[in-house]
């Protein structure tokens, strides 16, 4: 039966699929998102380690390898002179010496298997071959004979000669007889390089000496090498840090010289791009060399490219210019014709005052087009605009009669501060933008839509005033929000549309608004489309402006019989009517 999670036939859980190539693709992205500086670094220090620890563990490695090859070479020359000791006793004449032993006598046997009196441990037989000349402290020996231990010892730091014990002695009769060192560990003494060979008589005798003289040797080679490699990488930190620093500095150069293009309008204007870039940073002779040369051959392009569009853009605007003020002649002569031919067609058939009135019609839709097209190109010349204080409440109350005298199928709310509301502009074309701004409305929004104006003054926090427009109406389409303010921009079919329209009026409250140094923002959804303007505030004192009272009466409705106000009961309810609200500045 198969396990869940695992395959069939299988012993483990099924591995998540791409585990391994996910963490290596993000551990490059965090790679990637270090500054080259930061990366040049830890790739030299990473790279340094690397070198000094391979250098480090084959040092260590050799080292110990020499050093245990060595201590083997010793401890084969202690066997050899245990051996010596062992079979040829220099004054030995102790009867229970195996290799003195006269006739009749016979050993007996002691304690762990050793030779030697009754009742004794071996030491003096250990002793023969142990303590004799160039027997270093911590040597170790056993002699085996037929596989027992019939003498085995340790001479201690204080050479002293010490039995070893049972276990320990067993690790000694596992030595294989090869004659090569083998390392073994004695209880309390540490870890040994012994070394079995056999002897003449068929018995074998071990030799060790202690391996820790070799293992404080790596020790200490260790501690110095990791003390070594740290201060060596501190200092390649440093001083790789400062290369790499001097060495970047003018990529860095290069890089500011490319975010100050950045920072340029390159929208408009004569397109002249600084390229203040030293010799050495554009030398074809290095890497950052060439990265300058070439952004300094891609600067130049640009800027003949933004030269040549700036030179097109000027003859467009004044042909513009010139074309419209000389249309604006012989349109106005159409219409004056055309209007004075209207007015004598008693007997024209109706075909011929048909013809007129679309005559008359088109010519003053021409005019406002020639009209629109002057104005913006001489906006877009610099052309400065009349400076002078302006209220905005007063011109919103303006624009929004002006609306209403236009059309009564839209209801009016005007929502206006107490105080005046004072900018610094042009009061013709501030007033242009607020009637573009209503006539928009009233063109792409149905019947019966309530359209808000209101104005808020500068505040502590938001030292700008703020003019805008609201309808409830259907909303612009996303795809089109972005290019409302575009020339000859125009809605959808989706918008009604109970007027022509020149798709001007809103690309001329743009540039009139950027003009007068402010910005003005579309926000617009279903049921709720709003556009706001943003003005610098007047500077001084709010200039004496006349009261607002006499305006706001003045919106009252005009009733079924010219000249007689319609009661404010009647007019409740109303689609076509103005209503004014009072609010304080800023709120």
């Amino acid at each position: 039966m198969t396990r869940l999670g695992q395959r069939p036939g299988g012993t483990g859980l099924r591995r998540r699929p791409g585990g391994t190539g996910v963490r290596a693709l993000r551990r490059a992205v965090r790679w990637r998102g270090w500054p080259l500086r930061t990366r040049l670094v830890a790739a030299l220090l990473g790279l340094t380690a690397v070198v000094c620890i391979v250098i480090g563990v084959v040092t260590g490695v050799g080292l110990r390898h020499y050093l245990v090859d060595r201590l083997d070479g010793q401890v084969a020359d202690a066997d050899g002179r245990f051996a010596a000791a062992l079979h040829h006793p220099s004054g030995s004449n102790d009867p229970y010496d195996p290799a003195t032993a006269g006739p009749g006598s016979t050993p007996t046997t002691g304690e762990a298997g050793t030779t030697g009196r009754s009742g004794t441990t071996g030491s003096r037989a250990a002793a023969t071959f142990l303590t004799g000349p160039g027997a270093q402290v911590g040597t170790v020996g056993a002699h085996l004979v037929a596989g027992r231990v019939t003498s085995a010892g340790l001479l201690d730091r204080s050479a002293t000669l010490r039995t070893l014990s049972t276990p320990d002695q067993a690790g000694l009769l596992s030595v294989p007889t090869d004659g090569h060192g083998h390392t073994r560990t004695i209880a309390g003494h540490g870890s040994y390089r012994v070394v079995a060979v056999p002897q003449a008589d068929g018995s074998v005798l071990v030799a060790g000496l202690p391996l820790s003289a070799v293992n404080a040797t790596i020790r200490s080679l260790i501690i110095t090498e990791s003390a070594v490699i740290g201060a060596g990488l501190l200092m390649a930190g440093l001083l790789g840090t400062t290369i790499v620093r001097v060495t970047l500095r003018p990529l860095g150069r290069v890089a500011a010289a490319a975010v100050r293009v950045t920072h340029l309008p390159l929208d408009r204007g004569t397109g002249a791009l600084p390229s203040d870039l030293p010799a050495l940073d554009t030398d074809p002779r290095t890497e950052v060399g060439q990265v300058g040369a070439a952004l300094t051959r891609l600067l130049s392009h640009v800027s003949s490219a933004l030269g040549a569009r700036h030179a097109s853009e000027t003859r467009l605007r004044q042909f513009v210019a010139d074309a419209s003020h000389e249309l604006r002649t012989p349109l106005a002569a159409i219409r004056g014709y055309s209007e004075l031919a209207l007015r004598t067609r008693d007997g024209a058939p109706p075909e011929i005052a048909h013809a007129l009135a679309r005559i008359a019609s088109e010519a003053g839709r021409m005019t406002t087009l020639v009209e629109d097209l002057l104005l913006l190109a001489r906006l877009d010349s610099g052309r400065p605009l009349a400076r002078e204080p302006v209220d905005l409440s007063r011109l919103a109350v303006d624009a929004a009669s002006d609306a209403y005298a236009v059309s009564r199928d839209h209801r009016l709310v005007l929502d206006l501060p107490d105080e005046p509301v004072v900018v610094t502009g042009d009061v013709d074309r501030l007033h242009q933008v607020l009637a573009n701004l209503l006539a928009n409305t009233r063109s792409h929004t149905p019947a019966g839509t309530t359209v808000t104006v209101w104005v808020r003054g500068a505040s502590p926090d938001d030292p700008t005033v703020t003019l805008g427009v609201f309808d409830n109406g259907p909303g612009i389409p996303p795809q089109i929000q972005p290019h409302v303010f575009e020339r000859f921009a125009r809605g959808d079919g989706s918008r009604s549309r109970a007027a022509g329209s020149t798709g001007l009026g809103l690309a001329i409250v743009a540039a009139v608004v950027t003009a007068h140094g402010g910005t003005v923002n579309l926000t617009s959804e279903p049921g709720a489309t709003a556009f706001t303007v943003r003005l610098p505030a007047h500077p001084g004192p709010a200039h004496p402006v006349a009261a607002l009272a006499d305006r706001r009466r003045a919106l009252a409705d005009p009733g079924p019989a010219a000249g007689r106000p319609v009661p404010a009961s009647t007019r409740v309810g109303r689609p076509a009517r103005i209503r004014v609200h009072s609010s304080r500045p800023g709120s």
